[in-house]
């Protein structure tokens, strides 16, 4: 068997076994190699995160910084280097989104960002009705318990899935569903109750 065939017996192909060793002894082309095969599956994971091709190739840069300096603590014995690459790459996102959580929590306490630009023609009263109707939105979300403020705001908003919600927040993924059922549901009462009131009507 050639250099460039698996080995039998370990999970490793000989050629990046070879490129593991030598990314460590600082050789730059064999980490240029090893950027090259994984860099589609790491911007795909950073890609799930941020869901802008923009902050996913950013977040994909830092992903890669974060391998390179964690090489020294991979070993054959934790699986396939893809597969470490992998972990590497969800644990480093959801790292960033949970840096970044607080910022977006301050924004969503803005009402602004619940607001959708109007359109060119529409009228000032329209526009006005769409800003009153944010400000409800906004009302009622921070009235909610912040257990399902939280993942509602990430998945309604911020639009992550489900499987993302749970990974950035560190709950089970049918605590998220259940949640986020009963987020939205209390948010569609209080709302409802706040266009009543508005309207004048019991």
């Amino acid at each position: 068997m050639t250099a460039a065939l698996v080995r039998t017996g370990t999970t490793l192909t000989d050629t990046e076994g070879d490129l593991v060793g030598r990314c460590r002894r600082g050789d730059e082309a064999a980490w240029r190699e090893l950027v090259g095969r994984h860099t589609r599956r790491v911007f795909g994971i950073a890609y799930r995160f941020v869901g802008r091709v923009d902050e996913a190739e950013d977040l994909t840069q830092d992903i890669f910084v974060k391998v390179f300096q964690s090489l020294d603590r991979y070993r054959e014995s934790d699986g396939a280097f893809s597969t470490w690459v992998g972990t590497v790459a969800r644990n480093h996102a959801i790292d960033n989104y949970r840096r970044r959580r607080e910022e977006r929590a301050r924004r969503v306490e803005d009402p602004a960002v619940l607001e959708t630009v109007p359109a060119g023609q529409e009228s000032p009263l329209r526009s006005l009705e769409r800003s009153e109707q944010a400000r409800m939105v906004h009302r009622g979300l921070r009235a909610l318990p912040p257990d399902l403020r939280e993942p509602l705001i990430l998945c309604d908003l911020q639009g992550l899935s489900y499987d993302e919600v749970a990974a950035a927040l560190g709950i089970p993924l049918g605590t998220v569903k259940s949640r986020i059922n009963r987020g939205r549901l209390e948010l569609a009462r209080r709302l409802m109750r706040a266009r009543r009131a508005l309207e004048g009507r019991p």
